[in-house]
């Protein structure tokens, strides 16, 4: 397990911040300077970013808001733990440095209050699409990834484009089924850590779920997107709560 052991925490994940958002960009940077500034640590379970095409991109202009927010919220004391999504993967070890965060294994298993927590972006346990696992599998491998980086910046932006656009097109086309956790995945999942809590994002379909699983009690917790407002989970000694959050000044 690692070395993280926060009496409370607060998880975000599924902003997809972009140019052509930027009304969620008002609100995250609303959010760090609000709820974020009395947490003992933020964890980003994912797809902070719509795309990441590379930490050579790490100066564009809404790339730096994020990278200088998130430093602020660092040297205020509370630290932030990132571990990517199925859009930002390609978040490095650069935009940690610069960003003061720390990139996190997709799983990584923490303790909150003295409990055990597993956390996950998800999209690995959507095992019932497997166009999409085939596809994660390439992308994740560190020589394509290796090779990808080698390519121009504004190509990479282009094929991620591209890629994009293949993506919500297919999705029209999916069955709504395919694209949510495989129950036995889940299963198999948390039996291999030992029965934790399960708390992931990447289905936008935010839920409390109980399960039981070799007669354990576990429960799975489902993290919701981001669009005018901050839905985020506080998780602390007095339990586990869905909340959200609206910029009181309207960002």
């Amino acid at each position: 397990m690692r070395k993280h052991r926060p009496a409370s925490a607060l998880f975000i994940s599924d902003l997809h911040l972009s140019e052509a958002q930027p009304q969620a960009l008002r609100v995250f940077l609303s959010f760090l300077r609000g709820p974020a500034r009395s947490a003992e640590a933020l964890y980003i379970l994912g797809d902070l970013f719509e795309y990441w095409a590379g930490d050579d991109d790490l100066d564009a202009p809404l790339n730096r808001t994020v990278r200088d927010a998130l430093a602020d919220l660092a040297a205020a004391g509370v630290p932030v733990y990132f571990l990517a999504g199925n859009r930002d993967f390609l978040l490095g070890e650069a935009f940690a440095r610069a960003a003061q965060i720390e990139l996190l294994p997709d799983p990584t298993l923490i303790e909150i209050a003295g409990q055990r927590v597993l956390l996950t972006h998800g999209d690995a346990l959507c095992t019932d699409d497997q166009a999409y696992q085939a596809y994660r599998k390439q992308v994740r491998d560190p020589a394509w990834q290796s090779a990808f980086l080698n390519r121009p910046l504004a190509e990479r932006k282009q094929i991620i484009e591209e890629l994009r656009q293949q993506s919500e097109a297919a999705k029209q086309v999916k069955a709504t089924e395919i694209m949510d956790v495989n129950p036995s995945a889940v299963e198999a999942l948390l039996r291999k850590h030992a029965y934790p809590a399960l708390l992931h994002g990447h289905t936008h379909r935010p839920a409390h779920h109980v399960l039981r699983i070799d007669g354990r009690h576990c429960e799975r917790w489902v993290l919701e997107d981001w669009h005018n407002d901050a839905p985020y989970i506080r998780w602390d000694a007095s339990g586990t709560k869905m909340l959200r959050y609206a910029s009181p000044d309207g960002d």
